[in-house]
């Protein structure tokens, strides 16, 4: 099955690194939303714990070694072609991650730049959905000192 006009949705997983009041995003380069920045993270694998997958894509994506915490946001993106039917449907698990060794990223084959970045500045970027709520829920947290 592939990833357009899926039979099911589809699992994925983001990887949420925040350091400073900045967080790690990445460029996307694939569809859907190539362009918008968004938080590092992919599709899980068949027969892949979620957590193996979260440092799987991490690393793929900014080229760094993360330690998985605790789960921040579920959300789900669902598109529909021009005529009505779903051509894209995840269902995305992000989960707080703590940046090991390096904290200097390196953009990879699903992403066209990675870096990091204020979560002032972050909100008024170009993001997907799904991150765009994210960043909100991390500066509501900042405020609340959670």
């Amino acid at each position: 099955m592939g990833r357009e006009y899926p039979e099911h949705p589809l699992v994925g997983v983001g990887a949420v690194a925040v350091h400073n009041d900045k967080v790690l995003l990445v460029k996307r380069g694939h569809p859907p939303g190539v362009g918008l920045w968004s938080i590092p993270g992919g599709l899980v694998e068949l027969g892949e714990k979620i957590e193996d997958a979260v440092k799987r894509e991490f690393q793929e994506e900014t080229g760094l070694i993360c330690e998985v915490r605790d789960l921040i946001q579920v959300s789900q993106v669902i598109i529909r072609d021009d005529h009505g039917r779903i051509k894209w449907h995840y269902i995305i698990l992000d989960y707080l991650v703590r940046v090991c060794g390096s904290e200097v990223p390196h953009f990879g084959s699903d992403a066209s730049e990675a870096r990091w970045i204020n979560l002032k500045t972050a909100i008024k970027m170009e993001l997907t959905p799904p991150t765009k709520k994210l960043i909100h829920k991390l500066l509501n947290m900042r405020k609340k000192k959670i």
